[in-house]
Protein backbone atom coordinates (compact mmCIF):
# COMPACT_ATOMS: atom_id res chain seq x y z
CA UNK A 1 0.00 0.00 0.00
CA UNK A 2 1.02 3.58 -0.36
CA UNK A 3 3.35 4.70 2.15
CA UNK A 4 0.60 7.58 4.36
CA UNK A 5 -2.21 4.61 4.57
CA UNK A 6 -2.42 3.76 7.81
CA UNK A 7 -2.50 -0.15 8.53
CA UNK A 8 -5.96 -1.50 8.89
CA UNK A 9 -7.00 -1.40 12.26
CA UNK A 10 -7.78 -4.83 14.12
CA UNK A 11 -11.21 -4.56 15.17
CA UNK A 12 -11.71 -8.19 16.79
CA UNK A 13 -10.86 -6.28 20.28
CA UNK A 14 -14.21 -3.69 19.46
CA UNK A 15 -17.63 -4.77 18.78
CA UNK A 16 -18.66 -2.98 15.27
CA UNK A 17 -20.42 0.73 16.00
CA UNK A 18 -17.09 1.46 18.73
CA UNK A 19 -14.35 4.03 18.00
CA UNK A 20 -11.06 3.89 20.84
CA UNK A 21 -9.69 6.61 22.47
CA UNK A 22 -6.55 6.17 24.55
CA UNK A 23 -8.61 6.29 27.56
CA UNK A 24 -12.41 5.48 27.00
CA UNK A 25 -14.38 3.12 24.19
CA UNK A 26 -16.96 5.28 22.60
CA UNK A 27 -20.05 3.68 21.37
CA UNK A 28 -21.88 5.40 18.66
CA UNK A 29 -25.83 5.49 19.02
CA UNK A 30 -27.44 4.97 15.62
CA UNK A 31 -31.13 5.88 16.72
CA UNK A 32 -29.92 9.12 18.37
CA UNK A 33 -28.25 9.69 15.35
CA UNK A 34 -30.81 10.02 13.50
CA UNK A 35 -33.10 11.96 15.49
CA UNK A 36 -29.84 14.38 15.76
CA UNK A 37 -29.82 14.50 11.53
CA UNK A 38 -33.64 15.08 11.75
CA UNK A 39 -34.46 17.57 14.08
CA UNK A 40 -30.93 19.42 13.52
CA UNK A 41 -31.00 19.07 9.84
CA UNK A 42 -27.60 17.42 9.60
CA UNK A 43 -24.72 15.86 11.38
CA UNK A 44 -21.97 17.72 9.06
CA UNK A 45 -20.77 20.97 8.68
CA UNK A 46 -18.32 21.85 5.18
CA UNK A 47 -15.35 24.08 5.06
CA UNK A 48 -13.71 25.47 2.05
CA UNK A 49 -10.30 24.41 0.92
CA UNK A 50 -7.39 24.90 3.44
CA UNK A 51 -9.72 26.66 6.19
CA UNK A 52 -11.37 25.55 9.57
CA UNK A 53 -14.08 28.93 9.35
CA UNK A 54 -17.32 28.15 9.96
CA UNK A 55 -19.20 29.73 6.94
CA UNK A 56 -22.76 31.40 8.36
CA UNK A 57 -24.71 27.70 6.77
CA UNK A 58 -22.12 25.81 9.26
CA UNK A 59 -23.41 27.94 12.30
CA UNK A 60 -26.87 27.69 11.39
CA UNK A 61 -26.30 24.24 11.21
CA UNK A 62 -24.17 23.70 14.73
CA UNK A 63 -26.26 26.02 16.32
CA UNK A 64 -29.43 23.24 15.70
CA UNK A 65 -27.35 20.72 16.77
CA UNK A 66 -26.55 22.48 20.04
CA UNK A 67 -30.18 23.04 20.69
CA UNK A 68 -30.64 18.87 20.04
CA UNK A 69 -27.35 18.17 22.26
CA UNK A 70 -29.33 20.50 25.46
CA UNK A 71 -32.20 18.89 24.65
CA UNK A 72 -30.97 15.33 25.13
CA UNK A 73 -28.28 15.91 28.14
CA UNK A 74 -27.99 11.67 28.44
CA UNK A 75 -25.69 11.76 25.57
CA UNK A 76 -22.24 12.88 24.32
CA UNK A 77 -20.88 13.94 20.89
CA UNK A 78 -17.76 13.35 19.30
CA UNK A 79 -16.76 16.01 17.12
CA UNK A 80 -14.73 13.91 13.51
CA UNK A 81 -12.88 16.54 11.25
CA UNK A 82 -11.50 15.29 7.80
CA UNK A 83 -10.06 16.83 4.92
CA UNK A 84 -10.20 16.16 1.11
CA UNK A 85 -6.56 14.07 -0.45
CA UNK A 86 -4.68 16.56 -1.55
CA UNK A 87 -2.31 17.38 0.80
CA UNK A 88 0.15 15.12 3.11
CA UNK A 89 -1.23 12.62 5.94
CA UNK A 90 0.35 15.12 8.55
CA UNK A 91 -0.98 18.57 7.17
CA UNK A 92 -4.63 16.52 6.93
CA UNK A 93 -4.56 15.26 10.14
CA UNK A 94 -4.13 18.88 11.77
CA UNK A 95 -6.62 20.65 9.37
CA UNK A 96 -8.67 17.94 10.66
CA UNK A 97 -8.38 18.55 14.15
CA UNK A 98 -8.62 22.47 13.64
CA UNK A 99 -11.73 21.38 12.20
CA UNK A 100 -12.82 19.49 14.98
CA UNK A 101 -12.02 21.74 17.33
CA UNK A 102 -13.82 24.56 15.18
CA UNK A 103 -17.11 22.65 15.49
CA UNK A 104 -16.61 21.98 19.53
CA UNK A 105 -15.97 25.58 20.42
CA UNK A 106 -18.76 26.77 18.06
CA UNK A 107 -21.05 24.17 20.36
CA UNK A 108 -19.59 25.12 23.57
CA UNK A 109 -20.41 28.57 22.74
CA UNK A 110 -23.76 27.58 22.66
CA UNK A 111 -23.90 26.14 25.63
CA UNK A 112 -23.18 22.36 25.38
CA UNK A 113 -20.78 21.20 28.53
CA UNK A 114 -16.91 21.11 27.40
CA UNK A 115 -16.69 17.30 29.04
CA UNK A 116 -19.71 16.22 26.75
CA UNK A 117 -17.59 16.72 23.44
CA UNK A 118 -14.79 14.96 22.50
CA UNK A 119 -12.89 15.65 18.99
CA UNK A 120 -10.35 13.24 16.67
CA UNK A 121 -9.01 13.99 13.24
CA UNK A 122 -9.50 11.11 10.37
CA UNK A 123 -7.96 13.98 8.32
CA UNK A 124 -8.17 12.47 4.64
CA UNK A 125 -8.33 8.96 5.75
CA UNK A 126 -12.39 8.54 5.50
CA UNK A 127 -13.36 10.21 2.57
CA UNK A 128 -17.10 10.32 1.86
CA UNK A 129 -17.03 11.04 -1.61
CA UNK A 130 -13.83 9.11 -4.02
CA UNK A 131 -12.67 10.99 -6.84
CA UNK A 132 -9.86 13.59 -7.51
CA UNK A 133 -12.39 16.68 -8.71
CA UNK A 134 -13.42 19.77 -6.80
CA UNK A 135 -16.92 18.23 -5.96
CA UNK A 136 -15.27 15.33 -4.54
CA UNK A 137 -13.07 17.21 -2.35
CA UNK A 138 -15.72 19.71 -0.93
CA UNK A 139 -17.87 16.43 0.22
CA UNK A 140 -14.61 15.62 1.88
CA UNK A 141 -13.97 18.72 3.64
CA UNK A 142 -16.26 18.12 6.95
CA UNK A 143 -16.82 17.53 10.72
CA UNK A 144 -18.80 15.38 11.59
CA UNK A 145 -20.62 15.36 14.55
CA UNK A 146 -21.54 12.04 15.75
CA UNK A 147 -23.82 10.82 19.42
CA UNK A 148 -21.53 8.27 21.63
CA UNK A 149 -22.71 7.00 25.35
Amino acid sequence: PPADVPPPVDQSANPPGTATDDSVDLVELPAMQADLVAKAGSDTVYFGTDESLLDDQARATLAAQARWFMANQSVRGSIEGHADERGTREYNLALGERRANAAKNFLISQGVPAGRLTTISWGKERPVAMGSNEEAWAQNRRAVTVVIR
